[in-house]
């Protein structure tokens, strides 16, 4: 049976987090991803941590990880020559993806009318900061201003403090996944109309609506609901220190009397202080202390067992060991051993989706201009074009 996306042809000529991940939903998919890279390769291969702490441009873990089962080609989009070349692969696409300012992509031959007077058919995915228009449009950002403008880090951290950022490369990552599910629409009206289209991704759009109830709230209320609560934004929503690691609670009203029991403490459904949710709110400290003498006294998997005995909302914070040694994950065969030709054998995530079991590929991430020769000469240039595309000279 053939992968969802076999017989798609995509270009990625991006950066970093958000293009690349797209890219890399595209490639485990099935499409054929061409990662064009410039001279000397894409500045994630020089983000580490790199294999046994030794910088190396084929180790970058995040680039191992963005760019499985990519092709790798090398392209110096500053000379015509560069430009010349990818515009003979966007003849023979159906997507290019790129996340560059609006300005830096003309600049580099990416402008849609340019792309698309070669393949009318062409999907041409933009993902910017802020999209193609507007005051802010040309502005540099990266993924702590784009985790700021977009809202969310306005609802993160401790309501004492100022507001912090999520882990990792999240408003980047989620460019990447709705870029991906943009591209695919885009796809598919290609299909229906003979005509592809610029997909315009805003990171800031991407994260703005998913601020809960926050911004309908403001618009109609001028208020904002709520305010930044930390790991204890109640006794029955907080994070707890425990012996190993925290716990995680979150009860409502219907899940007490199996929290109650669960934590050892039945007597609470008689206690007046906690018998209601109103008195548990008016007693929220009291029974707050207690809730953080129960944990520390307990190891994290032990508490989530409990949890699962007695049918009560308790879980336990994952350490990436704990993803790793997840039985769940296991089960379902997310976790993927690939084989790399220099950073060696690891696990890599698979597929965010699961479609069947055959539905995804693990491949390598590509060396740097692995497959320049073969894709380019597949385009029709020839050795001395190839050496003059890609910045080797003639």
């Amino acid at each position: 049976m053939p992968l969802p996306l076999e017989g798609v042809r995509v270009l990625e000529v991006g950066t970093f987090v958000s293009a690349p991940y797209c890219g890399r939903l595209f490639a485990g998919y099935g499409a054929e991803v061409i990662k064009v890279e410039p001279p000397g390769g894409d500045i994630a291969r020089a983000h580490g941590p790199f294999k046994d702490g030794e910088p190396n441009p084929e180790t970058s873990a995040l680039f191992l990880y963005l760019i499985t089962s990519k092709r790798s080609v090398e392209l110096d989009l500053g000379t015509q020559a560069g430009r010349d070349a990818l515009l003979r692969l966007a003849a023979d696409a159906d997507v290019l993806i790129e996340n560059y300012r609006p300005g830096d992509a003309r600049a580099l031959g990416l402008d849609p009318e340019r792309l698309r007077a070669v393949n009318p058919r062409l999907v041409v995915v933009s993902i910017t900061a802020y999209g193609q228009d507007g005051p802010y449009a040309e502005y540099h950002s990266n993924n702590l201003i784009a985790f700021a403008m977009g809202g969310q880090m306005f609802l993160t951290g401790d309501p004492d403090k100022s507001p912090v950022k999520n882990g990792g490369y999240q408003a980047d990552y989620q460019g990447g996944l709705n870029a991906f599910s943009a591209a695919n629409l885009a796809l598919l009206a290609a299909e229906r109309d003979g005509e592809g289209q610029h997909v315009d991704i805003s990171v800031q759009h991407c994260m703005a609506p998913i601020l809960e109830a926050g911004i309908p709230f403001y618009a109609y209320n001028g208020l904002w609901l709520g305010q930044r609560r930390g790991n204890l934004m109640s006794s029955s929503m907080a994070i707890y220190p425990c012996l190993d690691g925290q716990v995680g609670v979150h009860v409502m009203a219907r899940n007490w009397p199996n929290f109650a029991e669960a934590t050892g403490h039945a007597e609470w459904l008689e206690d007046e202080r906690y018998a209601t949710a109103e008195s548990r709110r008016a007693h929220d400290d009291e029974l707050m202390a207690e809730l953080i003498t129960w944990a520390a006294s307990l190891g994290k998997k032990e508490a989530y067992a409990l949890g699962g005995e007695y049918r009560a909302p308790i879980t336990f914070i994952h350490t990436m060991e704990d993803l790793l040694d997840s039985p769940q994950l296991a089960a379902r065969g997310f976790l993927r051993r690939i084989e790399h030709p220099v950073a060696g054998e690891a696990s890599y995530p698979g597929p965010p989706w699961w479609m069947g079991p055959d539905a995804w590929r693990d491949g390598p991430a590509p060396l740097l201009g692995e497959h320049t020769d073969e894709v380019l000469a597949g385009a029709g240039l020839s050795k001395t074009d190839i050496a003059i595309a890609s910045g080797a000279g003639a």
